[in-house]
């Protein structure tokens, strides 16, 4: 018999996500923290969003935490090269043969 360590978040009662390991459960915990955040700084825009749409962009501002800090920032991520998307094409070409 096999034990397993399961880390569970759960938010208002309701188990949101299960995770193997306390790391992903405590990082993912710390999103849904940041999300909570957001909802109230973006409906303080007036923006006339339904409260669904709203708590959906919170999420997602809270997932790209990263990459919206750099944005914020002004670091802007290099545009992928013509070059890749060709190459991975060619890859598929030659996986399919």
């Amino acid at each position: 018999m096999a034990v397993i360590t399961k880390f569970v978040v759960v938010r208002e009662g309701v188990e949101k996500m299960t995770f193997t390991s306390k790391k992903e459960a405590d990082a993912y915990d710390k999103m849904l923290d940041i999300a909570d955040n957001l909802v109230p700084f973006i409906t303080s825009a007036e923006l006339k969003i339904d409260e669904n749409s709203v708590e959906k962009l919170a999420f997602y501002l809270a997932s790209n935490k990263d990459e919206l800090a750099n944005l914020l920032k002004g670091v802007v991520k290099a545009k992928p090269s013509a070059a890749k998307p060709a190459a991975k094409k060619a890859t598929k070409k030659a996986a399919a043969e």
